[in-house]
């Protein structure tokens, strides 16, 4: 032990350790300061005063052009003498770099961190002695207690000095972590001044990973993505099981295919949905909506004349060019959806009701019209020519995922890009805060709600032309439970104005994998909806649990 105590460095002693490194690189580094005043800063300097003349209203045109003139010759004489200086000062920094590549792992970092892990070592061990100490005073002080207030008091003491001591630990452990984390940038501080904050590719993503490990915290990590790590599990292991059950991989390139085919109408659904979970909301309509959608595409596409009627009217598009007939059906299924989630979000933003009751009260309206128009029945098949033209596979690759892909590209944009997006986040962080601050909640929640519906509407047409038709009231039932499910295991928080465009993508790819694995090995569809369910509460009660430590 103390010989261990020997090898710990006390901060005079790391000090000077790095003596040596600060006298060589501070030498050359006031070399390449001197060499830089009248050049590089000089230059800086001076295009710094040249913006700030142009951007000075008070000068006249002639003003302004006169002291850019003046500024500009020193600007001139500036670069040269930078330029004769470049050499030099390339030389000089090479020599600093090979200094520091020879000597600063060797006689500085190395020692300093054996020593914080020598360091490390006795403060856990100087921990378990404490509560050792602390456990064996508390025995004895209980076996003297008789009485039950005196016992409670006396556990309650116990209880604080542990804390006191596991806080000790935490200190201590973090001092120590600080002080190997401070040496092993002190290099890179040392380049920075070298290089006027110019870092190799390597260089960055070493103080990426190093700053990563630095404020890496085992819990928060868990919390975050230990979802997405017992999905990951799972799905490992249904990669390992079906061979053995089915006698065929799961992941083959057409299974892969067929999962990104499925997933690419229901991107268009989390897509949509997430903009309102972002507002601490929610859409309980969605798979009515692509119920309608549906049933309006079918009878607009269909084969020949329609076998079922709207209200007792049989509808004809044949004598329509199938073209407009394609870009007719797309129009209706946005008009449709847009019109009636138009509908929920006035009554969310005006009224200030819930979105649960607001798309509630779609969901029950929609089925009910779309139904007793209908009489329920389903309408059969679309034009077998139009989902080629809509969504065709080259070469085996279906198109239906790059539809998919636009939608998360111009959506990112929106979310990240334009004043809309940012509005979303703040309102849906703070409502109050964000209507103090000039921005107009009524039209970002009703903004909200048209971009979804446009989303429903684009899904539901991409999906008619997927299966071709047979558009019926019920189709897309539960389909809302689908894409919320996505959105929170994409990590799109109830608590409002979190989320990523990125974890929307990921929970609809994980849910279609997850579904399509579970039909491949012949799992019912009612034991699928259990394993949703688990996933759906785990995601929740994770995202809680974030709000919580947040709180």
């Amino acid at each position: 032990m103390a010989n261990e105590n020997s090898k710990i460095l006390t901060a005079e002693q790391e000090t000077k350790l790095r003596q040596p490194i600060e006298a060589y690189v501070g030498a050359i580094q006031e070399k390449i300061d001197s060499l830089r005043v009248d050049g590089i800063d000089k230059v800086l300097s001076c295009q710094n005063l040249i913006d700030g003349i142009k951007r000075d209203r008070n000068l006249t045109r002639a003003e302004r052009d006169a002291r850019i003139a003046e500024v500009q010759e020193d600007l001139n004489n500036a670069k040269e003498i930078r330029d004769k200086n470049k050499d030099e000062i390339a030389k000089l920094i090479a020599d600093a770099e090979a200094y520091l590549k020879a000597h600063f792992v060797q006689e500085y970092y190395r020692p300093v961190k054996e020593s914080c892990d020598l360091e490390k070592a006795r403060v856990k061990e100087q921990y378990r002695k404490n509560l050792e100490e602390l456990q064996k005073e508390h025995q004895e002080i209980v076996s003297k207690i008789s009485d039950h207030k005196e016992l409670k008091d006396e556990k309650y003491v116990y209880k604080n000095r542990l804390f006191d001591a596991k806080m000790k630990l935490e200190k201590d452990l973090q001092q120590i972590k600080d002080r190997r984390h401070a040496a092993y940038n002190y290099k890179f501080h040392l380049i920075d001044l070298l290089r006027m904050s110019k870092f190799t590719f390597l260089e960055s993503r070493a103080q990426k990973w190093e700053n990563y490990k630095y404020v890496f915290n085992r819990r928060a990590f868990l919390l975050q993505n230990g979802l997405y790590i017992a999905i990951v599990l799972i799905f490992i292991m249904l990669c390992i099981i079906t061979p053995a059950v089915k006698n065929s991989p799961l992941l083959t390139y057409n299974n892969v295919l067929n999962i990104l085919q499925q997933a690419s109408p229901r991107m268009f659904l989390a897509l949509g949905v997430a903009g309102l979970i972002l507002l601490t909301g929610t859409d309980l309509s969605i798979g009515r909506m692509i119920g309608m959608g549906m049933t309006t595409a079918t009878i607009i596409m269909h084969q020949g004349i329609n076998t079922g009627g709207v209200f007792g009217h049989i509808f004809d598009f044949t004598g329509l060019p199938i073209g407009v007939r394609v870009v007719f059906a797309l129009i209706m299924c946005t008009l449709l959806c847009t019109c009636f989630t138009a509908i929920a979000g006035f009554f969310t933003a005006k009224f200030k009701m819930h979105p649960f009751i607001s798309t509630m009260a779609n969901m029950l309206v929609i089925f009910g019209l779309v139904t007793y128009a209908t009489k329920g029945v389903s309408f059969g098949a679309i034009e077998p020519t139009i989902p080629s033209m809509i969504i065709p596979k080259l070469n085996n690759f279906p198109t239906i995922i790059l539809w998919a892909v636009a939608a998360i590209i111009i959506i990112w944009f929106i979310w990240n890009k334009t004043t809309f997006g940012k509005n979303l986040y703040a309102v849906g962080g703070n409502p109050e805060a964000a209507a103090v601050s000039g921005i107009s909640v009524f039209r970002v929640t009703v903004g909200a709600f048209i971009l979804a519906g446009i989303l429903y509407g684009f899904g539901a047409w991409l999906e008619c032309a997927r299966m071709v038709g047979s558009g019926s009231a019920a189709y897309g039932q539960g389909w809302e439970m689908d894409a919320i499910a996505a959105c929170v295991v994409g990590g799109v928080s109830f608590t409002g104005g979190i989320g990523k465009i990125s974890g929307v993508v990921v929970g609809v790819l994980i849910f279609t994998a997850l579904t399509y694995s579970l039909t491949i090995l012949g799992i019912d569809t009612n034991l699928q909806f259990v394993f949703e369910g688990i996933i759906i509460i785990v995601a929740v009660t994770l995202d809680c649990l974030k709000y919580v430590q947040k709180k």
